[in-house]
């Protein structure tokens, strides 16, 4: 009886921490919006005369108008990709399907500062073709530039989805669009395409947000989004109220991304009509396709992928001949893993208890904590690197240019990767298995690390793998949050970038890009494991 009591309390006071830090947690990641609200506050009236003025119009505009088109054109190119290398009998179709996704490592300032090295004014480009009498190429710069760059590098986030798609979907529905006398492109449009709508909308929602949010490709493109004015204003102006309203309009420009995929999403159901009816895709011959489809992939792979890196090994073969700080490279390395890795633990630590309570808790005060958690996905670097500094030099002093703000500012950015990774591995595991232990007699906190951690450890480590992937290339949070001197992979290439010096880039990009992939490689090789 008494074992029985101790373990009412154990269980209790597991559930009461818990509950604290879940609390704790929502609490700095509301800090960006408390950040606005007091900086809108202090404009007064005058909130309205920036909201409204043509200078933010410009910018709006010119927001939306890159992140529609640089969504539409990455569906243009995943869509296809993803048709073929699961519904067509293109060759090699696995080869292409891990080349096409490997964009994803490259970051976006990496492949801006290649592509402007080649196609820039006085490019490599324009210097082969200076004997034949070009002496200027077509502007790079603008919004042609950052079209191009954000289109090549992030349209895998829609091909991954796609692809899941296609390979979940009842291949009987395209059989009976068959029978009944339609052709390929009419079952493709009919059938297959509708079909396609959840992860066309889930891919399409992380370009979209990933446009939002990217700071390199559109400073080094000189393009006007929100992240570059909010960048420039910050370093330019004493005054951040006016940086505030345009990272509050932002936030507001990205919870509207995320209410149109939740409507597009819709509520029809996508799955088999019985259990089982998911089975091997039809294979599509392609015939005389065959060779304008694999010129279509290899023309992708060779922009977005063999180019930069090319272009990159040839910088880096020529910035040798001078000589490198190599020092610095590797100071800048040894620092980009010891954040990244602290980051991932530190991350992964504060997710546990949301994670878990948003599984193993009923109620709107879970559900809260879950979606706020969530809602940090629509907060793009730059605004929480403003707060940071705001919370920071007001009620943090001690910590205010230190590497624990840093990772503060980590956790409130990457924190719903890590999330959605351990939420979706303790919801496959039953709560009857940590019952059976606790009536055995272990304490709640001896079944959570006995029992709850080691069957979840594949999503834990899919979650580590994620975190430390994205805060290795993360690069504004770095910049305005990272403590004097320190400096990154990612802070390397922009100053370099930044000087046109892009022999000495080409080392720290390439090393970032060799680290990154590391992650993204065991990640994958656990999956076709497990």
């Amino acid at each position: 009886m008494n074992t029985i009591i101790q373990n009412t309390r154990k269980i209790s006071i597991f559930k009461w921490l818990i509950w604290f830090a879940g609390a704790l947690i929502a609490l700095t990641l509301l800090l960006p919006a408390f950040y606005l609200l007091i900086r809108a506050l202090d404009a007064g009236n005058s909130i309205w005369g920036i909201l409204f003025s043509a200078r933010t119009m410009r910018v709006l505009l010119r927001t939306i108008y890159l992140a529609t088109s640089v969504t539409l054109g990455s569906a243009l190119l995943a869509v296809p990709i993803a048709w073929l290398t699961v519904r067509s009998d293109l060759p090699m179709r696995r080869f292409w399907a891990i080349l096409t996704t490997l964009p994803l490592v490259v970051p976006s300032y990496v492949g801006a500062y290649l592509f402007i090295s080649v196609l820039g004014p006085k490019g490599m480009l324009q210097k082969w073709l200076s004997p034949l009498g070009v002496e200027e190429l077509p502007k790079l710069y603008g919004f042609s530039g950052a079209f191009l760059v954000l289109t090549l590098l992030s349209y895998p986030y829609i091909l991954t989805t796609t692809r899941a798609s296609l390979m979940r979907m009842n291949p009987a529905l395209e059989e009976a669009s068959r029978n009944l006398g339609y052709g390929a492109w009419s079952t493709f449009f009919r059938v297959t395409l509708p079909q396609l709508r959840p992860g066309l909308a889930a891919g399409g929602l992380l370009v979209a947000l990933y446009v939002l949010r990217d700071f390199g490709a559109v400073s080094f493109m000189r393009y006007s989004t929100f992240t570059r004015v909010l960048y420039i204003q910050y370093q330019s102006s004493f005054d951040r109220t006016g940086a505030a309203i345009l990272a509050l309009v932002l936030i507001l420009l990205s919870l509207l991304v995320l209410l149109i995929e939740i409507k597009t999403r819709g509520r029809a159901n996508y799955y088999g009509g019985h259990v089982g009816a998911v089975g091997n895709p039809i294979q599509i011959k392609l015939g005389y396709w065959r060779w304008p489809s694999l010129l279509f992939c290899s023309t992708v792979v060779l922009l977005s992928l063999l180019l930069p890196a090319g272009i990159l090994c040839f910088w880096l073969l020529r910035g040798m001949r001078i000589e490198m700080a190599f020092p610095s490279l590797w100071l800048s390395a040894y620092n980009s893993l010891i954040s990244s890795g602290l980051a991932s633990i530190f991350i992964l630590l504060a997710a546990i208890p949301v994670a878990w309570l948003s599984v193993r808790e009923t109620g709107r005060i879970a559900t809260f904590l879950e979606r706020v958690s969530y809602s940090a996905f629509a907060l793009p670097g730059m605004v929480v690197a403003l707060a940071m500094v705001f919370f920071g030099a007001n009620y943090a002093k001690p910590i205010y240019q230190t590497l624990y703000l840093l990772l503060f500012g980590y956790l409130i950015m990457f924190l719903p990767q890590a999330v959605g990774a351990l939420r979706t591995s303790f919801l496959q595991i039953s709560p009857s298995i940590e019952q059976a232990a606790r009536t055995l007699g272990h304490g709640p906190l001896k079944v959570f690390s006995s029992i709850t951690i080691p069957i979840a450890w594949p999503g834990i480590s899919a979650g580590i793998g994620l975190v430390f992937l994205t805060v290795m290339k993360e690069l504004p949070i770095t910049l305005i949050l990272g403590p004097l001197g320190f400096s990154t992979l990612a802070t390397s290439v922009w100053s370099a970038v930044e000087e046109a010096m892009f022999g000495a880039a080409a080392a720290p990009a390439l090393l970032l890009i060799l680290l990154s992939s590391v992650p993204m490689g065991v990640i994958v090789l656990r999956e076709r494991i497990e």
